[in-house]
This record gives structure tokens, sequence and C-alpha cells, in this order.
């Protein structure tokens, strides 16, 4: 199994964020556009687009001989990458975070496999903010954010959820692994020191909340947000600085659901389905809640 704590940055999505012309647009139309006649950017109003990537740090011009249509692709392109970051950390933001989270939800429907939610807050962000200054404030959020996306691997995703708060998406995590992965991230954003003065270093502690996708359920992000919002809170109201976590419930089908389940098919069909999970006549069945 991969290792929770390496280093690098983590990309917004596996497959990337940037929106390609001929998926969003039918391809009569592009050869259309490309067959008529060609773009003329003086046309077009992109003061605003090119201030945006410029203060992001990304080329806003046309570079030497580009096509006008692949520039400007490539600003649409920028801009849909800078519209799923948050500006201040650098790391994904809430909407970055809701279609991940979607998308691991169809995941763990179709192929029960094991997706941690983890939500983490830092404690007393206020007073720091009230003591040092919200300038003081901003760098440690940039340090707990960089923090943060070095303990994970790049399959995972972190963003920051609002204020201080940050969430982050593990795939393939199993229940046994997921204490210890966000324990080791608790230790790691403990063991900061931020300078908020050349004289004064600020240590920092996160309380963390977390909950599984139930398996081979179609739930819903808002349920899957709600129970690792629980774990969070426990963590707060039990003194900081701590791990919650939802752990999955063990699945187990009754003799009576058994025969719901399988009772219309042929007796050598039924028999090989019992033969791969047994279960006691007497067991009572635990349900998943989403």
């Amino acid at each position: 199994m991969p290792t929770y704590l390496a280093t690098g940055a983590v990309g917004l999505s596996p497959s990337g964020p940037l929106l390609d012309l001929e998926c969003q647009v039918p391809k009569r139309v592009v050869a259309s556009l490309i067959s008529s006649s060609p773009i003329d950017l003086h046309d077009l109003r992109l003061d605003d687009a090119r201030a945006l990537l410029e203060h992001a740090g990304q080329d806003s011009h046309p570079e030497p001989g580009e096509p006008p249509l692949r520039y400007l692709q490539r600003v649409i392109d920028g801009l849909s990458e800078l519209s799923l970051k948050d500006p201040l950390t650098g790391l994904g933001n809430r909407r970055h975070f809701r279609a991940v989270l979607e998308r691991s939800i169809e995941i763990v429907a179709r192929s029960g496999e094991s997706v941690l939610l983890l939500l983490l807050d830092i404690d007393h962000f206020k007073n720091i903010n009230d003591t040092h200054g919200h300038v003081v404030g901003d760098q440690v959020l940039q340090a707990v954010a960089g923090c943060l996306a070095a303990c994970v691997r790049p399959m995972d995703t972190v963003v920051r959820y609002g204020g201080e708060e940050f969430a982050m998406v593990l795939p393939s995590c199993r229940p046994a692994c997921g204490r210890t992965v966000a324990e080791r991230i608790r230790r790691a954003i403990e063991s900061l020191s931020v300078a908020a003065t050349p004289q004064t270093n600020i240590q920092v502690t996160i309380s963390i909340g977390g909950a599984y996708a139930p398996e081979w359920v179609r739930s819903t992000a808002d349920l899957w947000i709600e129970r690792a919002d629980l774990q969070l809170y426990r963590a707060k109201t039990d003194g900081r600085n701590q791990v919650h976590l939802d752990l999955p419930q063990e699945i187990s089908v009754s003799a009576e659901e058994k025969g719901l389940l399988f009772g219309h098919l042929p007796l050598d069909e039924t028999a090989s389905v019992a033969d791969v999970a047994p279960e006691p006549a007497d067991n009572i069945a635990h349900r998943v809640s989403a």
C-alpha cells in the first residue's frame, strides 16, 4: 500500500481540470469555427482575463505565431484552472471539493472502494488573528496548507474548505489505516512553527473529524460531509488537537434477507451464492446508514 507521508504538490485532479473545447462543443461547430473567418483577438474583451492570469503568475499574452483559436483555448484553460483554486493557499477550493466528492461517491457505489473524507480545523485560529493580525493569520493558513499537501499522495485531494478549515479526500484508504493516517497528519501540523515576528513563533494544532463513504451505497455529498463534521465537532469538544473518525460498519446479511435477495434464483445458483458468503441463520444484519 502506498505511503501517505509523501512529499509533492497535489494536483487538482488526476485527469486535470482544464476544459477541452472539442469535448464541450459539437465537432461540427468546431469545424465551422475553424473554417470560418479567423478570430480577431482585438474584437474580444480579454483584459480582465489576462489580468487574472497575470496575477496568478501565468503567461497571458499570445506566443509568437500562435493561432488565435489556440491562444483563446489557452486563456479558457487557465481561467478554468483558477476557478478551482483557492487564491491564498493554492489548494483546491470548495467548488473543486464538491466535484471530487460527487465523483468519489459514484466510484464507491460501483466498486466498494474505501474512501475517507477528513475535515481539519485549525485550533484557536481566531486568537491568532486577534493577537498577531490577519497578515500573520494568512501566513499560518499558507503554512498549514503546505504541510497538508506534503502529507498526502498525488492521488489524494486537499482543499481549503473555508476560513481556517481544510478538507481531504483519500481514496483507497482502508479503514484499518484511517486513524494512523489522520494521526500522522495531526502530528505533522503539531510540529509546525510559524514565524509571527523575528522573535516570536506560533505553534499550531488542528482537530480532525473523518468519515468513510458508505460502500456499495450511493449516498450524497451533504450526508457524507455531515457525518465527518459531526466527528470534527467531537474532536473540538473533547479538547482539540484530536482525531475522531466514523468508521464503516461491517455488513452482513441474515438468512431472511438472503431469501429476499436470492429466492428467485434456481437452487444451484442459490447454493453457489451461499458457498461464497455463508452466514448463521440467526445472524442479525447490520445496515449501513448513509
